[in-house]
């Protein structure tokens, strides 16, 4: 019996490869599907299913791509929404037999309708684990506000109600060594304040998750909903995409793969209405950078903060990235439902650099300089795009809060004739904030290297008293 989560930390998202026998299955994968297909192929097995725990809003799913390709069915917990492909829509408490093992769907209505876990009854026949999606997660448990955003009338009280009733009636009466694997972890905008960890005993969630402690149904419907802020603009988007169907990621790699010497570059950019996307790491853009082209470096949350600052997933994208990296760029991007890559800059900014062609930079101080010119100068204008979470919960005596989150609210509070100092936490999100307003005429904006944490370690800004967050959201 071998059971491996494959966490994805850009996304904070685990799938998972059960095996028995011979049989394989595979619960919420990727949309790149090879891998699995791999792995079952190098043990010798066949994957006779894929599950699905239900419609996800954060990333699109690579369920239809892998039945194609294996012929294994898609299965999902009950549901009447009508699917752009064929799947088996199961019943609650239906077992699907998978080697010596099987697999019970537990249908858990609250964070989406159709939200379904999945209990293995191993090879002896014991209950053993419980793939949760996002009914629970290690601390916390699925926000109910997400379907709304498809079906109006599905309130957040609605599904918060729904969830109050599935874990207790549904999750809660199962056996305490029952190990519970999430479909995500910290940093997920599925859930308001994950744990870190990726599987917990359901018994000791029992003790420690606040949300299946005793308490009335009306009291957890204001817990849970309390401290939820609006969700990516990219999520109901992703949800349709994982209803309806879908390209085939084949056929976004072969569209996106395509090689554009400068020239051919420029005029891609002049001739449609793509996005530059950057993709280098931050202090390495700063310093020289195709002009008008936003920065969401690859090594950071790049899906998740792409999904957030490009609101349509048809937007038409021209890529620069380190020479190497184009695969992985486009594969990450068709992860959100980002999949029109219309190509890559040939060679890099090398490339374009040596053609003599024109380069935008962004400035960027380090905290001691930033102090510096504090001193000299008086009072600052501090921008801290952080999360107003983070902000509430720690910060700069006098900086304003610019989320990046909200962007174009964000931008409002900007004066184009000022100069603004501009931090997040270590430095990445700043300068996607900088990139940005940078390419929409914004050319007073100065980079903080490092962000609030080198700035709260140099103790030459006053900073607040920290306060901890309620919500990571």
């Amino acid at each position: 019996m071998i059971i491996e989560q494959i966490y994805t930390g850009c996304l904070a998202q685990g799938a998972y490869y059960i095996e028995s026998n011979g049989e394989a299955a595979i619960i919420d994968p990727l949309r790149e599907v090879q891998p699995y297909i791999e792995k079952a192929e190098r043990r010798g097995a066949k994957i006779k299913y894929v599950f699905e725990t239900h419609f996800h809003a954060d990333f699109v799913s690579g369920h239809q791509d892998l039945s194609a390709k294996t012929g294994a069915p898609i299965v999902f917990g009950p549901t009447g929404m009508k699917m752009g492909f064929d799947a088996l829509v199961a019943e609650d408490g239906q077992e699907f037999p998978l080697g010596k093992a099987k697999i019970r769907i537990i249908h858990t209505p609250g964070h989406t309708m159709e939200s379904s876990c999945y209990l293995l009854i191993n090879e002896e026949g014991k209950e053993e684990a419980l793939f949760s999606g996002d009914t629970l997660f290690i601390g916390d448990v699925g926000r109910p506000d997400l379907a709304q955003k498809v079906i109006a009338e599905l309130t957040q009280d609605k599904l918060a109600a729904h969830l109050y009733d599935s874990l207790r009636d549904k999750i809660m009466t199962l056996a305490d060594d029952i190990i519970v694997y999430p479909a995500h972890g910290a940093g997920s905008a599925c859930g308001k304040n994950m744990s870190k960890e990726n599987s917990d005993t359901l018994g000791n969630q029992k003790k420690t998750n606040y949300a299946l402690q005793e308490m009335t149904k009306e009291q957890f419907i204001k817990e849970v909903i309390t401290g939820l802020t609006p969700p990516p603009a990219y999520f109901p988007q992703n949800v349709m995409m994982n209803i309806q169907g879908y390209e085939s990621i084949d056929t976004v790699l072969e569209r996106g793969i395509r090689p554009l010497t400068p020239r051919e570059f420029e005029a891609a950019a002049n001739e449609t209405g793509a996005i530059l996307l950057d993709t280098r790491e931050a202090t390495v853009f700063a310093k020289g950078f195709v002009p008008n082209s936003v920065n969401i470096g690859i090594e950071g949350s790049f899906a998740v903060w792409v999904g957030a600052m490009i609101p349509d997933l048809k937007q038409e994208i021209l890529l620069i990235t380190d020479e190497g990296n184009e695969e992985e760029v486009i594969t990450r991007l068709a992860r959100v439902g980002y999949d029109h890559s219309l190509g890559y800059l040939k060679g890099g900014i090398e490339a374009w650099r040596a053609e003599g062609r024109e380069l935008d930079t962004i400035v960027s101080i380090t905290a001691a300089e930033l102090a510096e010119i504090q001193k000299k100068e008086g009072p600052l204008n501090i921008l801290d795009v952080r999360k107003n979470s983070e902000y509430l919960s720690e910060h700069v005596i006098d900086a304003e809060n610019a989320p990046l989150d909200y962007i174009n609210d964000s931008m409002a509070k900007i004066d184009k004739d000022k100069t603004y100092y501009v931090h997040c936490e270590g430095g990445y999100r700043s300068m996607v904030f900088n990139s940005i307003l940078r390419a929409r005429g914004f050319d007073n904006l100065i980079d903080v290297k490092g962000g609030f944490k080198a700035i709260k370690e140099s103790e030459k800004f006053k900073v607040s008293e920290y306060v901890c967050p309620s919500t990571l959201l």
